[in-house]
C-alpha cells in the first residue's frame, strides 16, 4: 500500500522564526554542528565572530536553529539523546562546547550501503527495524534534512532523499553522492516545491578550497598549471571508511572537479590527482593536506608551489552547514524550489554550476538579500567546460563563469 502524498506545508511552519533541522548520521560532523549552534547562541549580530561567516543570515540567528530529529545505525548512539550521542565513540572530534540534553532522541536509521567494510569493524548495528522516517519528519515539523552519511552511501542517500521529499523537507547534501547536480533530482525537488543545496560540503578553509584558490591565482596571473596533486589523510571514521577504495569514485570526482573547474580548460587525467590517501588513527579528527603544483611562467620558466594545511576536519565544515540550513529556510519562506544555485556553488564542491569562489560568494549574498532567484529552471549553456577522467569514471562537465 503506497503512502499518501506529503501534505502541504502549514502556514505556521512557513512563518516560524526557527530553522528546524534533522540530521542523518550522528558522527563527527553532526557533533561539530550541534556544538556550534550551542556555542554561538549568544553571539551578537554586529560582531565579527571567529568561525562564522554570518551570525545572522536573512533574519535567522544561529540560535534560531533547532534540532528536531536525528538518525543513526550505531547501537551506542540509537536511543540516546542527541546531546549525548554527539560525544559517543567512535566520534573523536574537538570538544569545544558542553551541549546539554536536547530532548531529541536518536532514531534507528536505514543502513543500505551506509556501512562499509572498514566501518563495520568500528560500528555495531543497532537491533530492530528502521524507524518511520517520514512520519518522524512530519511529526517534528522538520524544515531541513542534513545528510552526513558516509562516503559511498549511494543507495542510502537516494533512499533518504525520497523520505525527505515525501515528508516535505528541504535537503542539504553534505556528501559526494550526486543529487543536487543531477537533472532528475533537480526536477523531483521542483515538482515537490522544495529546495536543495548540494553536493559535497566545502570546508571554510579546507584542502579543496585552498587548492581552488591557488588554481585561480595561477589562472588569473597567467601561470599555466601543468601538474598538481592534493593528498589528504586523517584519523576519523571518514578516512577509515575511505580505505575501501571502491567507495571513492564519487569522492574523487567531486574533489577533482572542484579544483579543475577553476581552470576553464581541460586537464589530462594523468596530470591531476586529488583525493584521500590514508588513515592515521592518532590524528583523530585532524586532517593533514599536502598540495603540490607545477606551473609554467613567463619565458616558459618553471614554477613550483607546495602547501601543507592542518585542520580539525569536522568543525571546519560546520559553519558552512549553519549557513546552508538557513538558506534552505529562506527558500522555503520565499517559495523557491529546486537546487539553490548560488548557495550550492559557494557551500559545495559539486554544485549544479561551478563559479569562481568570489562569484559564488556574491551570488549567495544576492540570494540572501532576495535579489537572485538562485534556482534555474533550465541549465544554462556552459561558458567553458572542464572534464576530468578519474579512476575510470568521467566527471560531469562543469562550467566556470569568471
Amino acid at each position: 500500500m503506497s503512502r499518501p502524498p506529503a501534505p502541504p506545508r502549514h502556514d505556521h511552519r512557513r512563518s516560524t522564526r526557527k530553522v528546524r533541522v534533522a540530521l542523518i548520521g550522528v558522527g563527527n560532523c553532526a557533533s561539530s554542528l550541534v556544538q556550534g549552534v550551542h556555542f554561538y547562541r549568544d553571539a551578537r549580530d554586529t560582531d565579527t565572530v571567529p568561525g562564522l561567516m554570518n551570525v545572522s543570515l536573512g533574519g535567522y540567528h544561529v540560535r534560531d536553529i533547532e534540532f528536531t530529529a536525528a538518525f543513526d545505525i550505531d547501537r551506542h548512539k540509537v536511543g540516546l539523546d542527541l546531546g549525548e550521542a554527539i560525544y559517543a565513540a567512535p566520534n573523536n572530534t574537538y570538544r569545544f562546547a558542553d551541549v546539554p540534553r536536547l530532548g531529541v532522541p536518536v532514531h534507528r536509521g536505514m543502513t543500505h550501503d551506509g556501512l562499509g567494510k572498514y566501518l563495520s569493524l568500528k560500528i555495531d548495528k543497532a537491533p530492530g527495524p528502521t524507524d518511520d522516517i517520514i512520519n518522524i519528519l512530519r511529526r517534528t515539523e522538520t524544515d531541513v534534512v542534513v545528510s552526513y552519511l558516509p562516503v559511498g552511501s549511494e543507495m542510502a542517500t537516494k533512499w533518504y532523499v525520497e523520505q525527505a521529499l515525501e515528508a516535505g523537507c528541504g535537503f542539504v547534501n553534505c556528501i559526494p553522492v550526486f543529487i543536487a547536480s543531477q537533472p532528475y533530482w533537480q526536477q523531483r525537488f521542483r515538482d515537490r516545491g522544495l529546495p536543495i543545496i548540494g553536493d559535497d560540503i566545502k570546508s571554510q578553509v579546507g584542502a579543496t578550497i585552498t587548492h581552488r584558490a591557488l588554481v585561480n591565482l595561477f589562472r588569473e596571473r597567467g601561470v599555466r598549471l601543468d601538474r598538481t596533486y592534493q593528498l589528504n589523510f586523517g584519523g576519523n571514521t571518514d578516512f577509515l571508511n575511505m580505505l575501501e577504495r571502491e567507495r571513492l569514485d564519487s569522492k574523487k570526482i567531486s574533489k577533482t572537479n572542484a579544483v579543475t573547474s577553476q581552470l576553464g580548460t581541460p586537464m589530462k587525467a594523468d596530470d591531476v590527482h586529488v583525493g584521500p590517501s590514508d588513515f592515521v588513527p592518532w590524528l583523530a579528527d585532524q586532517k593533514w593536506c599536502y598540495i603540490h603544483m607545477n606551473g609554467t611562467t613567463f619565458g616558459n620558466v618553471p614554477l613550483k608551489c607546495e602547501v601543507k594545511l592542518e585542520v580539525w576536519d569536522s568543525p571546519n565544515s560546520a559553519g558552512v552547514v549553519i549557513d546552508a540550513v538557513r538558506c534552505i529556510k529562506l527558500a522555503l519562506d520565499r517559495g523557491i524550489a529546486g537546487p539553490l544555485t548560488g548557495p550550492s556553488s559557494y557551500f559545495m564542491k559539486s554544485p549544479p554550476e561551478q563559479f569562481t569562489d568570489h562569484d559564488a560568494r556574491e551570488r549567495t549574498a544576492a540570494f540572501i538579500r532576495g535579489e537572485e532567484p538562485a534556482s534555474a529552471a533550465t541549465p544554462p549553456a556552459p561558458a567553458g567546460e572542464t572534464t576530468v577522467e578519474t579512476d575510470g569514471a568521467v566527471a560531469p562537465s562543469l562550467s566556470i563563469h569568471p
